[in-house]
């Protein structure tokens, strides 16, 4: 399984400011990607704000390795198959990651430069710095997504259906006809973030 040191860096330093000791987190012995992810669903019925949590899940089941194909989360039935359903498997990780830096982001984005918030210009833009750095993350998660969602839809895949993840079939589906293109969702965040930081730059006593 291929796995990106450098993110991975990245996600275990938000993951130390958030989470409890590791330790206490399993009544039993975890090792599997397939193991973590279902974890992480577990995690977000219960807990869906908890965007660090599901990070470290999701971050997880991107460095284990797979289970025996006997217990994968589809029917597979030969090599052509289990290589497919690894790819759909890391696609739609990456996208869950995405999404929970896209939620993270929101928590510290600021939409709007109102004059009154003068007296809170400096914690605005430090505010507005974390968002930026979260959307940087979740385009990098995203194209990283894409990756592997071509890879599942080259093809000698074409005529392969895992039908038990079908959903994982049809966002890679969508990723191919541009259906679903995170890119244009947070490169306009980003330039609406830019906007307002200037605003909040542009603040003084006197507009104030």
């Amino acid at each position: 399984m291929k796995y990106f040191p450098g993110l991975a860096a990245r996600l275990t330093i938000i993951i130390l400011f958030f989470l409890i000791p590791s330790g206490s987190l399993f009544a039993w012995k975890v090792q599997y990607a397939e193991q973590f992810y279902k974890l992480y669903h577990q995690q977000m019925y219960r807990y869906p704000e908890d965007s660090a949590e599901n990070i470290y899940y999701l971050s997880m089941a991107l460095k284990s390795p797979f289970a025996n194909p006997l217990n994968a989360l589809a029917t597979i039935e030969d090599k052509k198959e289990w290589e497919k359903y690894r790819n759909l498997f890391e696609m739609h990780v990456y996208l869950r990651i995405t999404d929970e830096y896209l939620a993270m982001a929101a928590r510290y984005d600021k939409f709007n430069a109102y004059f009154y918030n003068y007296p809170w210009k400096s914690a605005n833009l430090d505010s507005l710095r974390t968002a930026e750095s979260y959307y940087k993350l979740a385009l990098e998660t995203w194209e990283l997504a894409q990756s592997y969602s071509q890879v599942a839809r080259e093809n000698r895949f074409r005529w392969i259906n895992l039908e038990e993840i079908q959903y994982w079939e049809d966002e890679a589906f969508r990723i191919e006809q541009g259906d679903l293109d995170y890119r244009d969702i947070i490169e306009n965040h980003l330039s609406r973030l830019e906007r307002v930081r200037d605003e909040f730059k542009n603040m003084d006593y006197d507009t104030y």
